[in-house]
């Protein structure tokens, strides 16, 4: 049984390719179940964010976790498969070291992905999909990624994907204190979004969010107002930019919904910025004239701008991965000698077992208790000592020697103690 990381990310595959392969969170437990029961697959944990879907198992063959992906979004395996990376084993725990320190993320060293990595650990525990060794990698991958956070500048002067939305948008628009924004959706990447914009004193914010109640809010943390996702089609005219990030399998906003907005703006133009995977917002959308849609792989274009910054971070970052790698590796390959070690241990509390009853009995009979507490040492001592006796003298030739080396080595006979 060995761990594999196998997926997609930004690196290997475009957005369309990326969106055809997310996970809908409301239905991840049903996917792990699914995963498992399906596939030769003994453990398995799914991270799924706007810019990776990754599947991290315990399994023997990671072949079969790979068509399970495809299969389940109902694509052939061609399909994904040239966008497709498979780690196992060291690669895979350097991989997941290496994405929940930021090393791997569009913008360096951002720390959304931390948390979401936390909430795909509480996804398959919830499931039941969370066995001994993913459930230690997590463990271990969430340590190594405070300490390369803590202890290096891997996230100093970051880019953030909320900070480019803001960037593009005043290329479009001089000055964001006459416009307004509204923001659909009211997650993580929203709040962040909005409270970069509310930096900018725009002239009016809006949420709207599928329950209201939650809009209401997050936009009151920003003295802005908030609206149902039903209201879109009424008042989208009424913005200047939109920023969005939902959940949604499917798009919110379509072509027609937008060109109605521009007729009644009488087309004056509109900023979109589509956080989400899959899309919010058609792609379509960006054939418009008055329409400026930019995409999360728009966005990554920009983040790059602070990453020369951060070089030596990487490189010090690197480093702490690559010792803590090695730490995991050497707990990984102790495990394989657990059933050894408990045999053995089995095997010696039998021989004592074995022994305290006998002398418990010529203590009842009223033997002398000195002369029994010295026949049960002898006789404790010859049952441990027999096994490595009688291999040392079944061994010949070459393997006598080494046999011999090894209870050297094991009772340390040479060492003078």
């Amino acid at each position: 049984m060995q761990l594999f990381a196998l997926g997609i990310n930004h690196h290997t595959a475009p957005l369309a390719v990326r969106e055809k392969v997310a996970f809908d969170p409301s239905r991840m437990g049903q996917a792990l179940h699914d995963l498992l029961r399906a596939k030769p697959v003994r453990e398995a944990a799914i991270l799924s964010t706007c810019n990776r879907t990754e599947l991290y198992c315990a399994a023997e063959n990671p072949q079969a976790a790979a068509d399970w992906l495809a299969e389940y979004h109902s694509l052939s395996p061609q399909k994904i498969h040239p966008y497709l990376y498979q780690h196992p084993q060291q690669d895979a725990v350097r991989h997941m070291f290496r994405v929940a320190a930021g090393l791997d993320s569009m913008v360096l060293g951002e720390p959304q992905i931390l948390g979401q990595m936390k909430q795909a650990a509480r996804a398959a525990e919830e499931a039941g999909t969370m066995g001994t060794l993913l459930g230690k990698l997590f463990q271990k991958t969430f340590a190594v990624a405070k300490e390369v956070r803590s202890t290096t500048a891997i996230g100093a002067n970051t880019v953030s994907m909320a900070a480019a939305a803001v960037h593009l948008s005043a290329r479009i628009f001089d000055s964001l204190a006459a416009q307004q924004v509204l923001f659909i959706g009211a997650g993580e990447m929203i709040e962040l979004c909005a409270a970069h914009f509310a930096a900018q004193k725009p002239k009016r914010m809006t949420i709207a969010n599928r329950t209201l109640e939650r809009g209401a809010e997050l936009a009151a943390r920003f003295a802005g107002d908030a609206m149902r996702l039903e209201q879109l089609g009424e008042r989208l005219a009424d913005y200047d930019i939109v920023v969005s990030c939902t959940a949604s399998s499917l798009p919110i906003i379509g072509l027609g919904m937008v060109e109605r907005a521009l007729k009644a703006r009488r087309h004056r133009p509109m900023v979109m910025v589509d956080l989400a995977v899959p899309r919010d917002i058609e792609a379509e959308v960006s054939r418009l004239d008055d329409v400026f849609l930019y995409t999360l792989d728009d966005l990554g274009q920009i983040v790059e701008s602070g990453l020369e910054s951060r070089q030596a971070a990487v490189v010090e970052a690197e480093a702490i991965i690559t010792d803590r790698v090695s730490g995991f590796l050497h707990w990984l390959e102790s495990r394989d000698t657990v059933p050894t070690i408990r045999a053995l241990r089995d095997s010696a509390e039998r021989a004592r077992r074995h022994e305290v009853e006998h002398a418990l009995k010529l203590l009842a009979r009223g033997d002398d208790p000195a002369k029994v507490l010295d026949a049960l040492s002898h006789g404790l001592t010859n049952k441990l000592l027999h096994a490595p006796t009688h291999a040392l003298n079944q061994a010949e030739g070459n393997e006598r020697a080494e046999v011999s080396a090894l209870i050297s080595r094991i009772y340390r006979l040479n060492s003078g103690e």
